[in-house]
């Protein structure tokens, strides 16, 4: 089968083996997959010396074969890629047997992938295979992040930075789907109309003055993954007491921070990281509840894998991008 993978410092589209379902497991062929910022890290992370790897950790498909002791699915349902790997109840933090597919397990970037049947789940019927392959991961984060960690209210007005990232899309549709305000910031002035279009309340330029453009506005959340560049930008128009959730750090991972500022601000820091199944079923509860639709923004053949990466390194999408495997 078809494949694109990470190989001894290489990325490449390779022939592999087809996997085989075992025990507990389902052979899923892929219809199409998410590309993630993950899976522009991971090929640094594994260095020049690193044997073949099947990247990826979205994807959406129809069930091939079923292994042993399966229940509860047949040949052919239509099933999205849980990539939040044995982690089932919603908890404080992942469990020590957390990982994330894609690594160090073969992931979605393939016609075929086994997979445990404990990590599917059945795809919303309102979605077509290119936004089901990228609601998981993104979705999954958004939600925890936003509601789990962040205890949005329809009465809250959140701040999200970088409103062209995959997971900014399903923060703002998730936050106006229960009916809060939503504040966004991008460099773009493109990607600014476009969130206002999802549905954002107000959308403002990254490089300018948001304390002043905010005059007036209580900030009652903030949810952040940019990291050093907007940080303590977005601490600053937090309310007092109010809530900041971190989920990723697209710029330098360290702060600088004010201890002091910090404590007398009786502000409340969380971290976050993907999600639960509880909270991906809630997820798809929630999508299917307000038929939500996943931001695709352009789609990929899996023979163009490289230029989707390039694509990506560039922060050229407003929302996902996805990889075309099989029809």
């Amino acid at each position: 089968m078809k494949a694109f993978i990470h190989e001894f410092g290489q990325l490449k589209l390779n022939d592999m083996k087809e996997p085989i379902a075992g025990s507990g497991e389902v052979v899923v062929a892929i219809r199409a997959a998410g590309l993630n910022r993950r899976d522009l890290y991971i090929p640094r992370r594994r260095g020049d010396e690193a044997p073949a790897l099947i990247l990826g950790s979205d994807g959406a498909g129809v069930i091939d074969t079923i292994g042993e002791g399966v229940t509860g699915f047949a040949v052919g349902d239509e099933v999205m890629i849980n990539p939040s790997l044995r982690w089932f109840k919603n908890s404080e933090a992942p469990p020590v047997s957390f990982d994330i597919l894609g690594m160090p397990d073969n992931g979605t970037f393939a016609e075929k992938i086994a997979i445990s049947a404990e990590q599917i789940e059945r795809k919303p019927a309102h979605l077509s295979w290119e936004e089901a392959a990228v609601l998981s991961l993104a979705g999954l984060t958004g939600y925890r992040a936003l509601f789990t960690k962040g205890g949005l209210q329809a009465s809250d007005t959140v701040f999200i930075p970088g409103a062209g990232s995959g997971v900014a899309t399903y923060l703002i549709a998730f936050a106006k789907n229960i009916g809060a305000r939503v504040i966004v910031t991008s460099r773009s002035e493109a990607k600014r109309k476009q969130a206002l279009q999802l549905g954002a309340d107000l959308a403002l330029d990254t490089n300018g003055d948001w304390n002043k453009e905010l005059e007036g506005e209580t900030i009652d959340l903030v949810i952040e993954s940019v990291g050093r560049a907007t940080f303590n930008r977005s601490l600053s128009i937090l309310k007092k007491g109010g809530r900041i959730v971190v989920f990723g750090a697209t710029t330098d991972d360290t702060v600088d921070l004010d201890l002091r500022a910090f404590f007398y601000g009786q502000y409340q820091l969380f971290g976050s990281t993907l999600g639960s199944r509880e909270e991906l079923r809630d997820m798809i509860a929630h999508v299917e509840k307000y038929g939500t639709h996943p931001i695709v923004d352009k789609v990929f053949k899996l023979d163009d894998a490289v230029e989707a990466f390039d694509y990506i390194e560039e922060s050229k999408q407003f929302g996902k991008v996805v990889l075309r495997i099989t029809r």
